[in-house]
């Protein structure tokens, strides 16, 4: 077996590593039943998820009326978080293929980490109730490094490879963030397809483009 190429995996958290949507969607729901409106078919808040929980939330109002003032806005995201986080893993799972695929990572010896918008609290409680937190040598959320620092920009990947104390690292992610701060860390980035891109896999600019798990390793090793 030849070497691997990279010392450092790390994975975006909601429609990457996981697929949250139906928690997701049943937060998004609860603010906009807040406001009165009308909730959104879950399938359809795929469509809206990327960025962190106040672009999604948004995305939502102004699908269903339009936005609300400020102040209204950051009570409805205040709510959001607070139900989503008592509910938070009822429906979330790992995609297909994704314990085996951690699982072979560990076997090569390389460092695989959670680098996420998510709220850093959020992404660990999540993993916590999933029995995931252990496959991961650090968790870092869009609030980790304080405001204005999350994806696309480079500062979340820059800080995962600092806490490895450097090596070749690869970014994994399923959106336009990711892809771009991962081309702004340095990082090569796949994408997978089954995740919830904000465009088509093949123009998120990622350096390949996975249909499941099972097909991670083998890339990486393409790369």
């Amino acid at each position: 077996m030849t070497t691997f190429p990279f010392d450092i995996v790390g994975f975006d958290l909601d429609g990457t590593l996981l697929d949250t949507h139906g928690d997701l969607a049943a937060a998004v729901n609860h603010a906009l039943s807040l406001e009165g409106r009308e909730a959104v078919p879950a399938d359809r808040i795929r469509d809206l998820i990327g960025g962190g929980a106040r672009k999604m939330l948004g995305r939502a109002l102004d699908l269903t009326g339009g936005a609300v003032p400020e102040a209204r806005f950051e009570q409805l995201h205040g709510e959001l978080i607070v139900y989503y986080e008592d509910n938070i893993a009822v429906h979330s799972r790992l995609f297909p293929g994704g314990a085996d695929m951690l699982r072979t990572l560990a076997e090569l010896d390389v460092r695989a980490a959670v680098v996420t918008n998510k709220l850093e609290h959020l992404a660990r409680r999540l993993l916590n109730e999933l029995q995931l937190t252990d496959r991961f040598f650090t968790i870092i959320g869009g609030d980790t490094l304080g405001p204005g620092r999350a994806k696309p920009k480079p500062d979340l990947l820059n800080e995962m490879v600092a806490r490895a104390g450097g090596g070749r690292a690869a970014f994994v992610g399923d959106t336009t963030y990711d892809t771009g701060a991962a081309s702004a860390a340095g990082v090569p980035c796949v994408a997978v397809s089954f995740g919830f891109c904000d465009a088509p896999p093949a123009e998120l600019g990622a350096s390949a483009v996975i249909d499941h798990f099972d097909q991670l390793v083998p890339a990486l090793r393409r790369l």
